[in-house]
């Protein structure tokens, strides 16, 4: 049995939204065999544009049933049908959403008549449910309300099941079909196209334009993952449905991808990523001449214009590497900011200043040695390469870094033998870094050491 279903709604997701009308038509595969059309009261306002949308208003539904008053009656038409919508994952995460609240369970596989329609009658000016009816000559009376459009949804499907000669139905309705699961727009060959390896992928939207990035250990997994299940969250479904295509990038191996990921992101902007937007290490180790040509350093929250001479996770972490160089290499703690206010500096009370901060000192020695402070810290930084697999058997990956620094990453020929530092660049390309790329490769190194080679005097 097919539940061919159409809402409508006070808003486009379920989850702070309610239904204003409902209707169901039951079709067997030759024919209607029962309806049931309905107002419902969602006890809540209903927004003027869908009010001029549907024509349905506040005072046509103050007699109309409450959701929960006709659960059970929906829930007995649906619960053993195939549930099928135009764009079904919009009326079917509603339903599922209201049942569930009204104490039933609800899961039934589904069908998509703007998927199947885009198979069975491909090349037509849109999908819509007004331009196919258009295009295919089936009458659509009541537009907007529910009841016209399931009625005019059950025409679209006796076409569908009249014409469907590959047997596109049946296909999408297999266990392991993921068809009744994707977008309305997403072609499902793009999906089969996905490799089973590592990468980056794509979503773009109707002008092709990227949305999404994100990265994968199983291309083709990652991506079916994302229409697993029917969010009811507003932001996921106008996610879903802004999904018109798919692209990909191999990456050879799930660091590559992390690290392509993040560089992607930073370069595209896309509109539905935000954790990685705007990852950054809270605070940084500056160095800055003052109005006396005295070198200061002094640590401070991350300013995007400014460079970094190391990053720290915290404060705390940065006042005892600050500590330590004032103390190692003779600095004034009251030119580092370790000691604050007017009282006799510290560390000339421990004679392990000579007084820059009272100009005791001249500046140029005083520079000296904060210069050999900040060349011991740079030097602690190693410079290493992570070389795994690449996206084939002739090739390896490569991330470098070096000085502590995440320079870039790519590519290298099997054959090619590159074993110092100057040449190895030429083969990689350089990408902007951040704290985040940075700890990755950190990270990676530690769990898979095997894979780390460390530079020594200039050579692999």
């Amino acid at each position: 049995m097919y539940a061919i279903v159409d809402i409508e709604t006070t808003g486009s997701y379920a989850a702070n939204n309610g239904i204003t009308e409902l209707a169901i038509v039951l079709h067997d595969g030759n024919k209607i065999v029962d309806r049931y059309e309905t107002l419902v009261n969602p006890q809540m306002p209903i927004p003027r544009y869908i009010q001029a949308l549907t024509g349905i208003h506040e005072g046509m539904l103050e007699t109309a049933p409450l959701f929960q008053e006709i659960a059970g009656r929906v829930y007995e038409m649906l619960k053993d049908s195939v549930f099928i919508a135009h764009n079904v994952n919009f009326d079917y995460s509603f339903l599922k959403f209201h049942l569930e609240a009204s104490g039933f369970s609800f899961n039934v596989r589904k069908l998509c008549t703007v998927r199947l329609s885009r198979r069975l009658f491909p090349g037509l000016p849109g999908y819509s449910l007004g331009k196919l009816c258009r295009a295919l000559e089936i009458p659509l009376e009541n537009r907007h309300r529910a009841g016209g459009d399931a009625d005019a949804t059950a025409k679209l499907f006796d076409r569908i099941l009249a014409g469907d000669s590959q047997g596109y139905v049946q296909q999408m309705l297999q266990g392991r079909s993921r068809e009744q699961y994707l977008p309305p727009n997403l072609p499902a060959e793009q999906i089969q196209s996905l490799p089973y390896t590592s990468g980056v992928y794509y979503f773009h939207d109707q002008k092709g334009k990227v949305i999404y990035v994100g990265k994968a250990k199983n291309l083709r997994n990652r991506v079916c993952s994302h229409f697993s299940n029917n969010h009811t969250g507003l932001r996921k479904q106008e996610f879903l449905r802004n999904i018109h295509a798919v692209s990909w990038q191999e990456c050879g191996t799930e660091l590559m991808a992390f690290l392509f990921e993040c560089v992607e992101i930073k370069r595209l902007w896309p509109k539905y990523n935000h954790s990685l937007k705007r990852f950054e290490q809270a605070y940084g180790l500056y160095v800055f001449e003052d109005r006396n040509g005295y070198l200061r350093l002094t640590i401070e929250k991350k300013k995007r214009q400014l460079t970094t001479w190391y990053s720290f996770n915290g404060i705390f972490e940065g006042r005892q590497i600050m500590q330590r160089l004032v103390r190692q290499f003779r600095l004034c703690p009251k030119l580092c900011f370790i000691q604050k206010g007017e009282g006799e500096c510290e560390g000339v009370l421990q004679q392990y200043c000579s007084g820059a901060c009272t100009r005791q000192e001249d500046a140029i020695l005083y520079n000296q040695r904060v210069q050999e402070a900040l060349c011991s810290l740079q030097k602690a930084l190693p410079s290493f390469i992570i070389r795994d697999k690449g996206r084939n058997a002739s090739e390896e990956s490569c991330v470098l870094i070096e000085n502590g620094r995440f320079y870039g990453m790519g590519y290298l020929d099997m054959e090619e033998q590159i074993n110092d530092l100057e040449t190895l660049r030429e083969h990689l390309t350089a990408y902007p870094e951040n704290d985040y790329m940075r700890g990755l490769v950190y990270a990676f190194a530690e769990k898979w050491p095997g894979k780390k080679r460390l530079m020594v005097d200039g050579r692999w």
